[in-house]
């Protein structure tokens, strides 16, 4: 996590984020001045940024929204008020509606982002300046200090390399918090061709089939919102286990970014909130699944059942078996 400290300040009406970033200053500047990098960290997990506007010159506007997994936006723009690469930027930040002019009653709040070198690495403070009190305790209040840990969170990924970044290290596991888990994976293969394996039958088939010993039994998958999926696996041969599969409805699709599903095991009322986010970096993809839990003792119940070690066997078989042979 490289966020270090976080101050509210409600004598000078400032919140202060202070990060230490493993790259130097070059480095962290391009990714706060390119709109596709900045998309990867400046929105939450579960709420992922898109630029649709950026004039990065003083005085120029980027407008962006982020989209929760329920398909909900939450707009914003800045005003570039000062930029001098690579050390210093100024914007205006406020919340907008979806033309982007700023919607009444919400806070507008000037922020300036410094980069100082530190050897190899980069120290950065974000100060945000309110106008109120009131203004500071509400933005506080909807969650601004928790977010911007989170959002910085994803930040050592895209400043490295993705492949020095994820490469060799299998399946990662990360607890959020109590409810959310985030898992990663890096495959060797373009973007397009993984959206279609986790979404076309005869390539799922391949692949998501968990340790050795299973077959799926029955695949039904939908790429449309509203409509539902449905997957099934049963034991082979001399492998000990009881059928057993899982359906849900599928929220939200962003071909081929992301794709947000319900997941509940057959049979059964509890479900799972589950984020898949796909990103192409130099002919591999990052896997991103973001998993929402109803609470602390689903999330330990289900990581205990071997989970991960079954997506990473599934994973591989994913690289072996699909996207191989694409490249022979």
């Amino acid at each position: 996590m490289p966020v270090t400290d976080v101050t509210t300040d409600a004598e000078n009406l400032t919140m202060t984020v202070v990060a230490d970033l493993a790259a130097p200053v070059e480095r962290v500047w391009a990714a706060y001045s390119d709109p596709r990098q900045l998309e990867r960290f400046w929105g939450p997990p579960g709420w992922p940024a898109t630029f649709t506007t950026w004039d990065h010159a003083v005085g120029g506007r980027a407008i962006y929204h982020m989209t929760s997994p329920q398909g909900e936006k939450s707009s914003g723009a800045w005003e570039f008020l000062a930029i001098e690469e690579p050390h210093r930027f100024e914007v205006l930040d406020s919340f907008v509606d979806d033309d982007g002019t700023p919607l009444e009653g919400f806070p507008a709040m000037r922020m300036a982002f410094s980069f100082e070198a530190s050897g190899d690495s980069t120290r950065m403070v974000t100060t945000s300046y309110f106008t109120s009190a009131e203004a500071l305790e509400q933005v506080v209040a909807m969650g601004a200090i928790e977010g911007a840990k989170m959002a910085m969170g994803q930040l050592d990924a895209v400043l490295q390399d993705l492949r020095d970044y994820a490469q060799g290290k299998g399946t990662r596991v990360e607890l959020l918090d109590d409810t959310h888990v985030r898992i990663t994976r890096l495959v060797d293969g373009p973007r397009e061709l993984v959206w279609r394996a986790h979404h076309e039958p005869d390539l799922i088939k391949q692949w998501m089939l968990g340790p050795d010993g299973w077959e799926m039994t029955e695949c039904v998958a939908t790429t449309t919102v509203g409509e539902s999926y449905r997957n099934s696996w049963a034991p082979v041969g001399d492998t000990e286990g009881e059928p057993f599969g899982f359906e849900g409805e599928v929220l939200l699709i962003d071909a081929p970014r992301r794709a947000v599903t319900t997941e509940r095991m057959q049979g059964m009322p509890t479900q799972t909130l589950n984020d898949l986010n796909l990103y192409e970096e130099d002919g591999a993809t990052l896997v991103t699944v973001l998993i929402e839990y109803p609470d602390l003792e689903t999330r330990d119940m289900i990581l205990a059942t071997g989970m991960a070690d079954g997506m990473e066997e599934s994973f591989a078989r994913l690289e072996r078996e699909v996207l191989s042979p694409t490249r022979s």
